[in-house]
């Protein structure tokens, strides 16, 4: 099982060239990531441009074709490329199902069309005559790779053109006619020579994955702060009772953080303290305990049969379970007793247990996968991941996983989804740039941002531009939180409901791909731990809390609001097509989407000041819509439900946060006017 991973992450070296006398050259096949050594992201069902770069010496046409196929499928497609300019050549296919598929260019010269080409340019009758004798001799060859009904048509067209050519009374203007004939020219195509065709030198991997690896909405709670009284420990069946809210508000995965036994050595007290009173509960990231490890459930949740019953309830609403991987161990986890090769022991005979100095982490234990026992611990780490499947789950949340073996992930990852393809993985990796990159090269579906910190007009440009138009786009998806539980940023902390509203809608339209710390979001909660500290007073990470679920506090209504407007509107569905508009007012951000199909589009306008009204000049030139530059078009303000008539470049926006701090308009490009009734003549 381990002997794969290596296979499975390299491209394997595609048919190479039958001899020297291969003219055509496979210069470069896009999109590709490092040359083939990860693969492209997409999802089932939505067609992949694929561009190649094609060219021969001399003036000779090449013909080039896109060929596909699922990994370990016997059954190959084969589709033609197109030209466009500058030697680029392109082709869709569409991957049916989820799964890993594979892709590579060949080409060839054509003799036959780069005869039809040079005959085309011809006028002298002479060079006429002998140009038909010449394509008579190719059209021969073609027919003999053809059969049936087209071999004889060929064979018969090639008899008319050694006879045309032969007879003096026939006139060279139709001997040439006859020679284009596009019916006779597409069978001959049918049948080419491709006995010098060549093989870009590489076949390509991409994965393409279920839609709500692209688009998705995540909600993030504690089910042990999910029931109704204070004070006590909430259970699964708790949890079954937020979901229709959950679901009301437009959310489409429920993330738990860890539901397993915590433990209780060096457990962690309230606000994180190292001293803990009787009946603190610890931190869920602090997994394993006498009641057991990663493939157990804390008894106080509820029972595997709870757990399953919910992932079964949350599905019929639409909602997929989110679980935790935190791939760490308390002090008194089975595994350190049963496998204590697996840990970094000190030289005071004590494992070692986690730290990034200046922070101490008593109570959580890495593993160390520099262990002689590395594949006994790589095999037990993917069963953990194979039992929440059997469970039900299809997506998890990885903690921290730049802190675990990059080789362990690639392998892990590429196994479950070869079993399990419609599995999504959630990298919460808020490391390095390169590292997070690299994490999702090796198979992460989505990942974390630097969105939390990313507050200023210049500071959201330039990252967003960098996430959806730079190389990072073909395998990086985002994910934007506004908040998480290790994370309450400065402006959250004012409590201002202008802010918490203009991050909601920067995160729901800036990304496809979204996701809140709740109810601790949606009820505003500000309160950090201490001065200059990002971390949640009273967190729950630590301690039960106890929330308000009715659907008519804080933030609900306006977020379900923005849900809604996201699932009507494929444009703000995903990413690559977001562009930024100019507008001449710093504390106004503006940006647009528009559909795959480039029928539907969607502008929002933000005021990142929470306290003043501010106002600017939007440039949108009707043309990037699809208006005519003297037609006027109207705009709809999915928020508010106000619609504004626009016409021409430039545009008036006014915005005071304490009303709406936000426009989120769809182009209404169609405007009714006396022509549209019935008596107008």
């Amino acid at each position: 099982m381990l002997s794969r991973l290596f296979k499975s992450a390299t491209p394997e070296a595609a048919a190479p060239a039958p001899d020297g006398r291969s003219r055509a050259v496979v210069d470069a096949v896009l999109p590709v990531v490092d040359g083939g050594r990860f693969a492209v992201k997409r999802v089932a069902g939505e067609a992949v441009r694929i561009t190649a770069h094609v060219f021969t010496d001399g003036h000779d046409v090449p013909r080039v074709m896109l060929h596909w196929w699922k990994d370990g499928s016997e059954r190959r497609h084969e589709l033609p490329m197109k030209l466009r300019y500058n030697d680029e050549w392109h082709a869709e296919f569409t991957p049916p199902v989820p799964g890993r598929y594979v892709y590579t260019v060949s080409a060839w010269v054509d003799t036959f069309e780069s005869w039809r080409h040079e005959l085309i340019r011809r006028v002298d009758a002479d060079d006429i005559r002998l140009a038909a004798r010449t394509g008579a001799q190719e059209i021969r060859a073609a027919a003999e790779r053809a059969s049936g009904e087209e071999r004889d048509a060929l064979s018969g067209w090639a008899s008319a053109l050694e006879e045309g050519a032969a007879d003096a009374k026939m006139d060279a203007t139709t001997l040439k006619a006859l020679a284009l004939d596009e019916a006779f020219a597409e069978t001959a195509a049918r049948h080419p020579d491709r006995r010098l065709e060549s093989y870009f030198a590489a076949e390509l991997p991409l994965v393409a994955d279920r839609e709500r690896a692209r688009f998705s909405t995540w909600y993030e709670l504690f089910p042990r702060s999910a029931g109704d009284t204070p004070g006590e420990h909430g259970t699964f069946r708790d949890v079954e009772k937020r979901l229709p809210l959950i679901a009301a508000m437009g959310f489409d995965v429920l993330y738990f953080p860890p539901i397993h036994p915590i433990g209780r050595l060096q457990r962690k007290g309230r606000n994180n303290a190292l001293v803990t009173e009787p009946g603190d509960v610890g931190s869920p990231w602090a997994i394993g305990a006498a009641e057991g490890g990663h493939k157990d459930i804390l008894p106080e949740l509820g029972t595997p049969e709870d757990f399953r019953h919910l992932v079964r309830t949350a599905g019929q609403l639409g909602i997929d379970i989110a679980m935790d991987i935190a791939f760490q161990c308390a002090p008194d986890h089975p595994y350190v007793k049963a496998h204590p090769q697996w840990f970094r022991w000190r030289p005071d005979n004590t494992v070692q247990y986690a730290e990034n100095p200046p922070k101490k982490y008593q109570d959580i234990y890495p593993f160390n996968f520099e262990s002689t026992d590395w594949q006994g611990l790589w095999a037990e780490l993917k069963s953990v991941l194979d039992h929440w499947i059997g469970e039900g789950v299809t997506v998890f949340r990885v903690d921290n996983p730049h802190t675990k073996s990059f080789a362990f992930w690639e392998w892990a990852i590429t196994e479950v989804k070869r079993a399990h393809p419609e599995i999504i993985f959630l990298a919460e990796a808020f490391t390095r740039p390169k590292v997070m990159h690299r994490l999702a090269k090796l198979g992460y579906s989505q990942s974390y941002t630097y969105f939390t910190w990313r507050n200023t007009k210049e500071e959201l440009t330039e990252y967003f531009t960098e996430l959806t138009q730079g190389p990072g786009k073909e395998y990086f998806r985002p994910n934007v939180w506004p908040n998480t539980p290790d994370i309450l940023h400065a402006a959250l902390q004012t409590g201002e409901e202008p802010v918490y509203k203009a991050r909601l809608v920067l995160a729901a339209t800036l990304s496809a791909s979204y996701g809140m710390y709740g109810p601790a979001f949606d009820l505003m909660e500000y309160k950090p731990r201490g001065p200059s500290s990002e971390e949640y007073l009273d967190s729950e990470k630590y301690q039960l809390r106890h929330w308000d679920w009715s659907a008519e506090q804080g933030l609900r209504p306006f977020i379900a609001r923005i849900n809604h407007i996201r699932r009507a509107n494929d444009a703000l569905q995903s990413d690559h097509t977001l562009k930024f508009l100019h507008i001449d007012n710093d504390q106004l951000i503006a940006y647009m989407k528009v559909s795959p199909d480039g029928d539907r589009a969607v502008v929002t306008v933000v005021n990142l000041d929470p306290h003043h009204t501010q106002i600017g000049w939007l440039h949108l030139d009707p043309s990037e819509i699809g208006v005519p530059s003297d037609r006027p078009f109207q705009m709809h303000d999915l928020l508010s439900d106000q619609r504004f008539m626009w016409r021409g470049s430039h545009h008036y926006i006014e915005l005071d946060p304490h009303r709406l701090p936000a426009h989120v308009m769809a182009v209404r490009r169609r405007v009714r006017d006396e022509r549209d009734f019935d008596y107008y003549a």
